[in-house]
């Protein structure tokens, strides 16, 4: 009875050699395209902001700092650098969603289309 063992060892190993090319190839474009920044940055600067923001209303007994915030106090709290690493990607992303999350509002990333 013959006995297959699969393609040569030669085609193997040129295929293999070729597949980790082909991704060291796209893993370089990827982190040229995007360097520092994820391509999801948008979203997690947003949602940031948002979780933030529904934090603090949710902890807010008399109301008075979610007024502040829906009256400048987002904006100012990414300026000082109080947004975190996720307000690096996109700081005006992370002051809508504080902005939304401290009027209480839906996230704009919740569902599954968007």
């Amino acid at each position: 009875m013959h006995r297959h063992e699969g393609p040569p060892r030669k085609q193997f190993v040129l295929f293999l050699t070729a597949a980790v090319l082909f991704g060291a190839a796209v893993a370089w474009g990827l982190i040229d395209r995007y360097t520092d920044r994820p391509p999801w940055g948008t979203d997690i600067a947003y949602e940031g902001g948002y979780v933030q923001a529904s934090r603090i209303r949710g902890y807010d007994v008399d109301g008075s700092r979610t007024k502040a915030l829906l009256d400048g106090e987002c904006a100012l709290m990414e300026r000082q650098g109080l947004g975190g690493e996720r307000a690096v990607h996109d700081p005006a992303a992370w002051v809508a969603g504080c902005l939304d999350g401290a009027a209480g509002r839906p996230s704009r990333n919740q569902g599954i289309v968007r």
